[in-house]
């Protein structure tokens, strides 16, 4: 890809915008309701994507930059644990804060720096620019996957239009 650290700053630059945009458009039920058994809701989406801000990608470009190795990261066992409701407007404000911040490491990238390289404990040798293509992935992964929550109980109640919307409906995890 020409040109991989505009386009990924874009994506980065992007998400938060996206994501107040929903926190202030949704009411917090919608946001905070799975779509299906075991599946994450649009605010759990949120609350991923906020852990991997303050505990993940912008450690491991700091760790890339230092020349240090990290390990890997279990959202299950070291992000936020759920302990009802979450504030989707609270979330989408930090998550906002915290990457600019972020925007602003990344601002100090050049070409120069893509080829780093360091260990990642589970997936071994890694480079940057593997990590940088994996963290805009990994935005647009987690706000489709909260845009697909947000469908279902809309994909549910449009009758006959249902049909049209089966590649995007969430079934029981099972």
């Amino acid at each position: 890809m020409d040109d991989l650290l505009t386009h990924v700053r874009a994506v980065l630059a992007a998400t938060p915008a996206h994501w107040r945009t929903l926190a202030e458009a949704l009411a917090p039920a919608l946001l905070n309701r799975p779509p299906a058994p075991g599946e994450w809701s649009a605010a759990q989406c949120l609350q991923h994507l906020l852990d991997a801000e303050r505990e993940v990608f912008p450690v491991r470009v700091r760790c890339f930059l230092a020349g240090q190795d990290f390990p890997a990261f279990d959202p299950d066992a070291q992000g936020t644990v759920a302990g009802g409701p979450l504030d989707p407007r609270a979330a989408a404000a930090e998550f906002a804060r915290r990457r600019a911040d972020t925007l602003t490491l990344l601002a100090g990238l050049t070409p120069a720096d893509l080829p780093r390289q360091a260990r990642h404990s589970e997936l071994g040798p890694v480079t940057l620019e593997e990590l940088l293509h994996e963290w805009a992935a990994h935005d647009l992964m987690h706000t489709v996957q909260a845009e697909r929550a947000l469908m279902q109980p809309f994909i549910l109640g449009c009758g006959p239009w249902r049909k049209y919307f089966a590649g995007h409906t969430v079934n029981a995890a099972g």
